[in-house]
């Protein structure tokens, strides 16, 4: 489906760490003609540190700042698709900013299948640290118990990734913004008929 309709200025990915956000923000952004951007390597770049060693170094809550200095940054801009960090709509501050600008889209998955991703994933063992005291399938769990109503909150829709490939996850997520759009052209097409007196 056609996306055009909707006048999107930017798609922002939100969800857990290996739901497949950049993989599929990247695709997502070839299709549409848009520009990519992930908001982690944005600040790792800019700090010259991994987010581990920016956690170990400074805390979370440093962490935090820096992440919103950067949304804010992203969200000055336009027509781009956005990966975000998994934490990223725990500052209602960045949710705000990002609905302003853009459809925010929750990519889930279970934490089996995430658990699964993790293990395979060489950035996830050695760039990004531990969220809990606990580890690997009780973490996972944990911390998406704790973050599952702020995506809800968050989201415009969300898609399932589970058993699905990067190009199905695209097809579903255009199939969706291209359905939006259409209800949005309906409506508005049902309100210039009203104001116009026309049947």
């Amino acid at each position: 489906m056609n996306v055009e309709p909707l006048n999107l200025p930017n798609v922002f990915l939100i969800g857990y760490r290996c739901t497949g956000k950049t993989s599929v923000g990247k695709l997502l952004a070839a299709r549409l003609g848009w520009p990519f951007a992930d908001t982690d390597s944005l600040l790792t770049a800019e700090r010259k540190k991994s987010i581990r060693e920016i956690v170990e170094r400074f805390g979370w809550q440093q962490f935090r700042q820096w992440e919103c200095e950067v949304v804010k940054r992203v969200c000055g801009e336009n027509r781009q698709v956005v990966a975000t960090g998994g934490g990223v709509v725990l500052d209602d501050g960045n949710v705000v900013r990002m609905k302003a600008v853009g459809k925010l889209i929750w990519l889930r998955a279970t934490p089996e299948t995430i658990r699964s991703r993790m293990a395979q994933d060489a950035d996830t063992r050695t760039s990004r640290p531990a969220l809990t005291s606990g580890d690997s399938i009780a973490e996972i769990e944990e911390t998406l118990l704790e973050r599952e109503p702020y995506y809800t909150q968050a989201m415009d829709f969300s898609v399932d990734t589970d058993n699905r490939r990067i190009h199905e996850v695209c097809d579903a997520i255009m199939g969706s913004l291209g359905e939006m759009g259409a209800e949005r052209n309906d409506t508005h097409n049902s309100s210039l008929k009203a104001d116009r007196g026309l049947k």
